[in-house]
């Protein structure tokens, strides 16, 4: 049967590539819905070559603007709202919206006992404890999109289940850091670097802001925080390893001794595909390896005084509650200020460690709650930034 797929994000990188997954299996799906915030241009020749049933725009003011360039019995629906109707309607759900918008895209899929291919922080990362329940919806199914937790997902199939479904005789996770252009670099070295030096990453095509946390680590603090919602492991047995080739994407470790990797050239298609087709596999080869040629392998611990923000990610994610929404809301203040030129690359954890320290716990159990977190984080970043 042809599975229906929503694409919602589909003029961003992962909705791009996502399309690029369904151009290599045709027959094997049906592009659904396509979504996007305001990109007309794109989304309008994305919905000319695939047809979709529905296209939502969330930038209501541009709607006349799309409405008279869609094809055919495609119908056009406005604002975020309809982000989460489409979610509903499709197979699977590739929820690839940025920031909280997305939220409702993951709360409607799962509560609505569809697949959702994740890609998504916030949804985990600030809302776990809203998600969470959801998850355990008849039919319901979250498979991560982002490369380490994808891996994690395919290392995991290794695991034994117990009667409860959940994984058993794992010791750990080690979630693997490229380490960013900073790589090696002492704190002392990392006072003076600059904006140009921050958005060079070595491996990823990434936006700004992404580009930036992967500079301090914050990205993988995430990422630990995001893999401690995903597959229920304790912080404590979560681990960050500096990889810098960034071919092994993850690992799993067993109780045994015995380590399982997932191994690949980085190449978002490979994740994605693994999400669509999921529990079988893509005959099209993404990010395939070549061994005829020698293949370097790196491994080193973080330098966790140089790159404060992993520490502080590990600080709130222990917390729980509100404080990992409380983080990721202040540490994209402080990111926002150093792109803008309004402090140096050093600044952006002490500003987030500042306003963790004034934190007030928040039970983060309802999305009021968590956008109240959210809402404080960004509050007490800004007192920060502005006693600078």
């Amino acid at each position: 049967m042809t599975v229906t797929v929503a694409v919602l994000g589909s003029t961003g990188s992962i909705g791009t590539q996502t399309l690029d997954v369904v151009r290599s299996a045709p027959g094997r799906y049906r592009v659904e819905s396509l979504a996007a915030a305001r990109s007309v241009d794109l989304i309008a020749a994305q919905a000319e070559e695939f047809r979709p049933r529905w296209v939502a725009l969330v930038d209501g003011s541009r709607a006349r603007e799309l409405a008279g360039r869609l094809p055919e019995g495609t119908e056009l629906v406005v604002g975020s709202e309809a982000l989460a109707d489409l979610a509903r309607r499709a197979d699977v759900t590739v929820n690839a919206v940025v920031g909280f918008a997305g939220l409702g895209v993951t709360l409607a899929a799962l509560a609505a006992g569809k697949r959702l291919a994740l890609a998504n922080k916030e949804s985990l990362i600030a809302a776990g404890p809203v998600v969470q329940p959801l998850r355990d919806t008849p039919g319901a199914e979250l498979i991560p999109v982002d490369s380490e937790h994808c891996a994690i997902h395919q290392c995991l199939r290794a695991a034994r289940r117990g009667p409860d479904g959940r994984t058993m005789q794992v010791s750990r996770l080690v979630v693997t850091a490229s380490g960013g252009p900073f790589r090696g670099r002492s704190a002392a070295e990392l006072g003076h670097v600059t904006l140009e030096e921050a958005l060079n990453h070595p491996t990823w095509s990434m936006g700004p802001k992404i580009t930036v946390d992967s500079s301090t680590l914050m990205n993988k603090g995430l990422e630990v925080i995001e893999a401690h919602e995903l597959f229920g492991v304790d912080y404590d047995d979560i681990d960050v390893v500096v990889h810098p080739q960034s071919i092994v994407h993850s690992m799993v470790e067993y109780t045994d001794g015995s380590t399982i990797a997932q191994i690949s050239r980085p190449d978002m298609r490979l994740p994605i595909g693994y999400a669509l087709a999921y529990p079988d596999r893509l005959d099209t080869a993404f990010g395939a390896m070549d061994w005829t040629g020698t293949t370097r392998l790196d491994f080193e611990p973080p330098d966790r005084k140089a790159f404060r923000c992993l520490d502080l990610a590990y600080r709130a994610g222990r917390t729980g509650g509100g404080a990992p929404a409380f983080l990721s809301a202040a540490n994209e203040v402080a990111v926002e200020a150093f792109l803008a030129g309004r402090i140096g690359w050093s600044a952006i954890a002490e500003i987030v460690e500042d306003s963790l320290d004034r934190y007030e716990a928040v039970e983060a159990v309802t999305v009021e709650e968590v956008l109240l977190a959210d809402a404080a984080g960004r509050r007490e970043a800004r007192a920060s930034l502005a006693a600078r």
